[in-house]
């Protein structure tokens, strides 16, 4: 068994090897490994990236829907502490790949599935998680957007209404265009920009939702009159309590799916291991302790103050009569908004794009065609059925993370040959690698990690499975890789022996 230490140790990438992977055929940089120089997240950075990224609209909504399901405020804060000890957990570790070799979530796919197999996770999570999710958030960031500037211009909501064919849709159709320009220029800018912005965007968000959270204790009547708060729900749901932890707990999870995957494409910029090990733990306890606070708290502090249940925090802000204050809430919602986008998203999307098409596809370029592609996509049919999309993502991921955990932990003990992982793609002998071609035995497994989240949908008796896909699809994953690998693999033959039999 390894000690935490052997575990945590980084094998920094030398310049030699790196000129040895290009004259292999690897001349994109992007799918490189980081060499030491080139990294700069330390566990601050780490810790800012993701805490700011808590406090987004979708966030606020899920947290409403758990409200509107009848049990405690402070049920609902346990669960959400819960899934954000498991989140963590997830990132941390999922992400040592990246920060100890410095390689991005493309090669780390090809270490577990093969350098042909890694296509088609990839394409999920790259591209269909994603780029759908980029055009989710930019479309519900384009929405406070248009109330914002309605607020301040209130001729802004009638705009365009005496033109033929696009009539009141004008202001939503220019906020979300702005939107769009605001993600974009963020995604270009890569982890610098990100960096810059996170670290002086995070103190704010806690001292506006802090306020915002005084403001609501003082209204309701105190803290123990939101804690014995109970909405009036009118079709209760039968979900024993048992269920009702385990889906909040998978909407945290579920929520932070895509980037669990693909945490090496920010890991490897790490400047250790130890750095985005304990940066995005400690990120992650400390956001999702407040976020829990405030996210009750406002919700059912702002539903006691106006009488009404209340589930989503824009209704909330924009209840207020004092503008300021309005728009000091509404813009850090906004940047919290670009930041998870850019983060879980556009990245993400970038990167995938750049290993599924390497001579046609850059970082920069990969940019743009994910912010087209997720307009093109319509995001506004996905807001009909939000909870449904979230599912959807659950199962497809939730499969993708435990077979990747426990190739990495348990089949590979912690060990990658990036000799073999970079082989030389021009000698034809070399397709004997064993990162080489398709693994299988992570195809079947991640399917049948599939097939399990996918029950709840087909088999009536197990139906409540489908409230906790992402879980059930990741222990599947995990319990399947592992079996399977004690299975024999048949050797891999060079072409030229093939070609004999």
């Amino acid at each position: 068994m390894q000690s935490s230490t052997t575990l945590l140790q980084d094998e920094p990438v030398s310049i030699q090897q790196l000129e040895c992977y290009r004259e292999r055929g690897y001349t994109n940089e992007d799918l490189l490994p980081k060499p030491q120089k080139k990294r700069n997240m330390s566990a601050l950075n780490f810790c800012t990236l993701w805490m700011q990224s808590v406090h987004n609209i979708p966030n606020y909504a899920a947290v409403g829907a758990f409200l509107l399901m009848g049990y405690s405020p402070m049920l609902i804060m346990l669960g959400i502490m819960l899934g954000a000890v498991l989140t963590a957990i997830v990132m941390a570790a999922n992400g040592v790949v990246g920060s100890k070799y410095g390689i991005p979530f493309s090669m780390h796919l090809r270490a577990t599935y093969g350098k042909s197999g890694a296509q088609l996770p990839g394409f999920l999570r790259g591209v269909v998680a994603a780029i759908c999710w980029y055009g989710i958030q930019t479309y519900i960031g384009a929405k406070a957007l248009e109330i914002l500037v309605g607020k301040i211009w209130p001729g802004f909501l009638t705009f365009g209404s005496n033109i033929p064919l696009v009539g009141k849709n004008m202001p939503i159709i220019v906020a979300f265009l702005l939107f769009w320009l605001l993600n974009l220029a963020i995604g270009l800018g890569g982890g610098g920009a990100l960096n810059k912005l996170t670290v002086v965007l995070s103190p704010l968000i806690y001292v506006v939702f802090g306020c915002m959270s005084a403001w609501a204790i003082s209204g309701a009547g105190g803290l123990m009159a939101i804690m014995q708060y109970h909405p009036a729900v009118q079709s209760p749901t039968h979900y024993g309590l048992g269920l009702f932890m385990m889906m909040v707990v998978n909407s945290v999870l579920g929520v932070w799916a895509a980037p669990a995957v693909s945490i090496a494409d920010f890991t490897q910029n790490a400047k250790s291991t130890i750095a985005q090990v304990k940066g995005q733990i400690a990120s992650f306890l400390l956001s999702y302790a407040l976020f829990a606070f405030t996210s009750v708290v406002i919700l059912v502090g702002g539903s006691i103050i106006y009488k009404q249940t209340i589930t989503d925090v824009l209704v909330i802000i924009n209840k207020w009569d004092n503008l300021a204050a309005i728009a000091v809430a509404t813009i850090l919602l906004l940047l919290t908004t670009v930041c998870t986008n850019a983060t879980g998203n556009i990245v993400p999307a970038a990167y995938q794009l750049t290993a599924l098409l390497p001579r046609f596809v850059n970082y920069k370029r990969g940019v743009i065609v994910a912010a087209v592609i997720s307009t093109v996509l319509m995001p506004w049919k996905f807001m009909a059925n939000i909870t449904g999309f979230l599912n959807l993502i659950g199962m497809l991921l939730g499969p993708i993370a435990g077979v990747l955990l426990a190739d990495y932990y348990i089949v590979k003990h912690c060990k990658i040959d990036l000799d073999q992982l970079y082989y030389d793609t021009k000698d034809s002998t070399c397709v004997t690698s064993t990162y080489a071609g398709t693994n299988w035995k992570s195809y079947i497994a991640t399917i049948f990690g599939l097939i399990f989240a996918l029950s709840g949908q087909l088999i009536p008796a197990v139906a409540p499975l489908t409230q906790i896909s992402w879980i059930v699809g990741c222990v599947a994953g995990f319990v399947m890789q592992i079996l399977l690998s004690k299975l024999p693999t048949l050797p891999k033959l060079p072409k030229s022996e093939k070609s004999k039999n």
